[in-house]
């Protein structure tokens, strides 16, 4: 386990020793922005630390409803509502919308947090394989009389692959399914302005397709969010347990996700420029024989038969002052790997240091 000792940035202290730090998810490097720092002071003055209450209840404060007309504004949606971790999204959509479904149709790599999202009394679970629409069509073929629903990731955390929805939703609309997107870790990424996995694939405006997001990641701060029609919101807010019994978003963390959303309102070149140099990236992993994946995201694994080289690789890069974690992920397919996440943040230095370890290990260890 890394120890944290400082703010995530491009640097970070772990045990008193400095790291160049490819790890986590703070793509836009906003995690320690100082206009947000200074946002959530100001918060802090006015609010306090906690509204020590529900949304439900007396937690409702101003600055959640300044915050969700600020998310609802980015996506162009009627409305959006937030709860305390994007962790909560599956759970919350899965459990308003249980009547407009029967069975659940899951990509096999699906993050965990889907996973346990599945309501109880929810039978029919079938897994697709990974991002294979085709198969995803014969299973929806078998299936007839079953009300579908289908989930994947947007952006797959481990491999940074991006699931096909140009695929995937032509097939879902043919069995009169509902598709949901954990759009975790590409929301503030993908499509022309940051919208996400759909708005990437011009799949934007349709009532059948859902997005959860969390704040947490390329946005800098925490908590997640639902955005869509205010019927959507409203049934979230009336019908949801989860949301209804959870605590409100701290203040601070409130005005973390204002400030955030206003930055990269401002800043839309930070979203390509991160992207420029992280294909970049990519391409000089697997010019040096390394298997990774084709994707155009921040996040670049380099994937081994063992995880005897995978835990290798890691450590050398450590010894030499970088952290690019071994990856022991809660999925059910098995994966070997390190994930190298890149931010705007990183400068050109340090990737060619990174570049550098990752042939100075190849070689040694294809020699040995």
């Amino acid at each position: 386990m890394i120890l944290l000792n400082s703010q995530v940035g491009n640097y970070i202290i772990s045990n008193g020793r400095r790291y160049s730090y490819f790890a986590g998810n703070n793509y836009l490097g906003l995690a320690g922005d100082e206009r947000i720092k200074a946002a959530v002071i100001r918060a802090v003055e006015k609010y306090g630390v906690n509204f020590s209450a529900s949304r439900h209840t007396t937690g409702t404060a101003d600055i959640h409803l300044e915050l969700e007309k600020a998310l609802a504004y980015f996506k162009g949606k009627d409305d959006a509502v937030v709860f305390a971790s994007g962790y909560q999204g599956n759970s919350i959509l899965l459990e308003v919308l249980r009547g407009r479904y029967s069975t659940l149709f899951i990509d096999q790599s699906a993050h965990a947090s889907i996973l346990a999202a599945i309501p109880s009394d929810v039978t029919g679970v079938i897994f697709y394989n990974h991002c294979d629409a085709d198969h995803l069509d014969q299973l929806l073929e078998s299936s007839t009389g079953s009300d579908p629903l289908v989930i994947t990731d947007g952006i797959f955390p481990l491999t940074g692959e991006i699931a096909p929805l140009d695929r995937i939703y032509p097939v879902v609309r043919r069995h009169h399914g509902i598709l949901v997107v954990d759009d975790a870790h590409a929301t503030g990424i993908l499509g022309d302005t940051g919208k996400g996995t759909p708005e990437y694939f011009g799949l934007t405006g349709d009532e059948n397709i859902h997005q959860t997001e969390t704040m947490s990641k390329a946005l800098g701060g925490y908590g997640g969010f639902i955005s869509g029609s205010r019927a959507l919101t409203s049934l979230i807010r009336e019908r949801s347990a989860t949301y209804q019994a959870s605590t409100a978003l701290p203040p601070p963390i409130a005005a973390a996700g204002i400030a955030s959303l206003r930055i990269l309102g401002e800043n839309p070149g930070l979203r390509l420029q991160l992207l420029e140099t992280a294909w970049y990236l990519r391409k000089e992993i697997a010019g040096m024989g390394y298997r990774t994946t084709d994707y155009r995201t921040p996040i670049i694994p380099v994937i081994f038969d063992a995880s005897e080289k995978a835990r290798g690789l890691s450590l050398f890069l450590e010894q030499n002052g970088v952290i690019a974690p071994f990856m022991n992920y809660p999925v059910r397919k098995e994966m070997h790997q390190i994930r190298i996440a890149l931010s705007v943040s990183h400068t050109e230095e340090q990737v060619s240091q990174l570049l550098d370890l990752l042939k100075k290990w190849k070689k040694k260890n294809e020699s040995s």
